[in-house]
């Protein structure tokens, strides 16, 4: 049982991590923020229990759906899976065919306030409409098809979470030079291809 637990907490942060790696504007933000060390606790804490409260309604609201409506297991391991794969083949082509300047940088306009940091980043993740469809809908269909071990899951995705946006915000003065090397993003895109295509041919088998 132990195994159990471990191995799906694994799959659960393996799966989380995966999905953070994405550059995206919260990420961009975050980088940023940490690079210039500004008000850079309240937004790695605004992002980490952000997910962790999405991460805990995905895993519990599929979950509770799927157990009321078993049938309902085969049409999110479609959803999730077909999602999955475009995921990676979306990461795949930007290894093949990588997009002129993006790069990530961390100059601009620096925030204003630690209220203005905070509310930029509140915006961010919660009016992103790609959060709740990868935290809700993706992460707990994953967590919902664990049966009993998807609250494990779901912990791996959390810890996974926190552990990106520590490693984000305060290694940033770190992380900014090598991030803002387009190959850098294209060796990250491309383990972010193979996970996402591996995970979700095995959802698509299993539906």
């Amino acid at each position: 049982m132990t195994h159990g637990i471990l191995t799906a907490a694994l799959a659960g942060f393996g799966t989380g991590f995966s999905l953070l790696v994405a550059i995206g504007a919260q990420n961009a933000f975050v980088l940023r923020q940490g690079a210039r060390r500004h008000a850079v606790l309240a937004v790695v804490a605004i992002c980490a229990v952000s997910d962790a409260l999405l991460i805990a309604l995905g895993v519990a609201g599929v979950g509770a759906f799927v157990t009321a409506w078993p049938a309902a297991l085969t049409a999110v391991a479609l959803t999730g899976g077909l999602f999955l794969v475009g995921y990676g083949v979306l990461a795949a082509r930007r290894v093949l065919r990588p997009v002129p300047g993006a790069a990530l940088t961390t100059e601009g306009a620096a925030a204003g306030s630690g209220r203005r940091a905070v509310l930029t980043c509140l915006a961010m993740t919660w009016l992103n409409p790609h959060v709740y469809l990868d935290t809700v809908l993706l992460v707990g269909s994953l967590a919902a098809d664990r049966g009993d071990l998807r609250w494990a899951f779901g912990i791996g995705a959390v810890l996974a979470s926190l552990t990106w946006f520590v490693s984000l915000g305060y290694g940033a003065r770190l992380l900014s030079g090598l991030l803002a090397r387009p190959s850098a993003w294209r060796v990250l895109d491309g383990l972010v291809a193979a996970t996402m295509v591996t995970m979700g041919g095995l959802l698509l088998a299993r539906a």
